[in-house]
């Protein structure tokens, strides 16, 4: 019953629709799936209108995008199980606008400094998800030989943010963490803080782990530190959270592409997580 519960799509900034990813699950000998798209309810719907496919069955969810304003770092936290609401229709929807703007900015300026560059193209990728994203423009540029691959220097001269500022970097403004954590609250989501290492959220684990703000961590996931994950493995069985684990699976938008189920939640984290998300819709 192992699942890879940390996925994206043609939905968010992932190069494969949604349609296919039950197949590779099942392929790689998975029994369940998150298809996380970030800040996306169509992931969400997607599972609810498709419980079961190839045989694999299908856990709604969706990535969700907060700021750290203290530390100046993004957070993500998934959210299993969360209701099909109005609260998080608008809240993807709000964020989904905010994207596009920024990223549309960001298109204007690449125009004028790459001519081979076209907004129109970039917007084609991003048909399926509604919205622009980084990986977007980055397709465009990498079939093109503009760049070298989806995230290394080229990506990181237009859009990196530290030590240099990218050229045309302009990110949406993100909610915070209060309000994130609120949200999934209100959605009668089941709330798990992922991959810590990334965007070096652990004083932040720390902190909403002791306040008891989470239900889990996840620890199976390529990006997180072995440091990372001795601690959490200790947070989350000293706090009797929670623990998951996917590839982070974007197909080809990717440094490293990894293969659907390389990194998986064991079947007892899975009823965890089913049972929490029941006893929340009683």
């Amino acid at each position: 019953m192992p699942g890879d519960l940390h996925t994206h799509t043609t939905f968010s900034d992932g190069s494969t629709p949604v349609a296919k990813l039950p197949f590779l699950a099942k392929c790689a000998g998975m029994t369940h799936l998150a298809v996380s798209d970030h800040d996306a309810i169509r992931s969400v719907r997607y599972a609810y209108a498709n419980p079961v496919v190839e045989g694999v069955h299908l856990i709604p969810a969706t990535e969700l995008t907060a700021y750290d304003y203290e530390r100046g770092h993004r957070v993500h936290i998934l959210c299993f199980w969360p209701d099909d609401c109005a609260a998080l229709e608008d809240f993807s929807k709000l964020m989904s606008e905010r994207r596009y703007n920024a990223v549309m900015q960001s298109c204007r300026e690449l125009e004028e400094l790459c001519p081979q560059f076209k907004t129109a193209e970039a917007l084609e990728f991003a048909r399926d998800s509604g919205t622009l994203y980084k990986a977007h423009v980055m397709r465009v540029l990498w079939q093109y030989g503009l760049s070298d691959g989806m995230y290394n220097s080229v990506y990181r001269s237009l859009f990196g943010l530290r030590p240099v500022r990218g050229k045309i970097l302009h990110n949406p403004k993100y909610e915070t963490v209060d309000t994130v954590l609120n949200l999934i609250k209100t959605c009668r989501g089941v709330a798990v803080l992922a991959h810590p290492s990334v965007y070096k959220s652990m004083p932040l684990a720390r902190e909403l782990i002791a306040a008891g703000r989470l239900d889990g961590v996840e620890i199976d996931h390529p990006r997180n530190t072995p440091e990372d994950k001795e601690e959490l493995t200790r947070l989350a069985r000293e706090n009797d959270l929670i623990v998951t684990g996917g590839t982070d699976f974007h197909g080809m938008n990717s440094n490293n592409p990894r293969p659907m189920g390389a990194f998986y939640t064991a079947d007892d984290q899975i009823a965890r997580i089913e049972a929490v998300a029941r006893a929340r819709k009683r």
